[in-house]
């Protein structure tokens, strides 16, 4: 059974990085579309972006389009998230979700397979 595991939250001030990491165990990654949703406080959980199995397609949210940049390391069964130029509106929790044999691509679909989240505070 696929386990995921996010980590690499903290606090940084606006203007800097964080880079999360999404941790498979049980299974290989290698068959599963990778997706990163974040839900903040009072709000909907929203996508952020995603990444299909064949690693030929990555989609971001228009809010983080340009700043965030997402990759899988199959070997490592991990797939990261990079972000740069955080707001404080990107503060919330973090999660990653896995699917695999989805159909279309990797923004439509859904997730079965959730992690725990890491929480990402942005803030003066």
């Amino acid at each position: 059974q696929l386990q995921l595991v996010e980590s690499g939250g903290g606090l940084v001030q606006p203007g800097g990085s964080l880079r999360l990491s999404c941790a498979a165990s049980g299974e290989t990654l290698k068959h599963y579309s990778i997706g990163w949703f974040r839900q903040a406080p009072g709000k909907e959980r929203e996508g952020v972006s995603c990444i299909d199995d064949s690693n030929t397609s990555r989609i971001y949210a228009d809010s983080v389009k340009g700043r965030f940049t997402i990759s899988r390391d199959n070997g490592k069964s991990t797939v990261y998230l990079q972000m740069n130029s955080l707001k404080p509106e990107d503060t919330a929790v973090y999660y990653c979700a896995a699917e695999a044999d989805i159909l279309g691509d990797c923004w439509n679909t859904s997730y079965n397979y959730w992690g725990q989240g890491t929480q990402v505070t942005v803030s003066s």
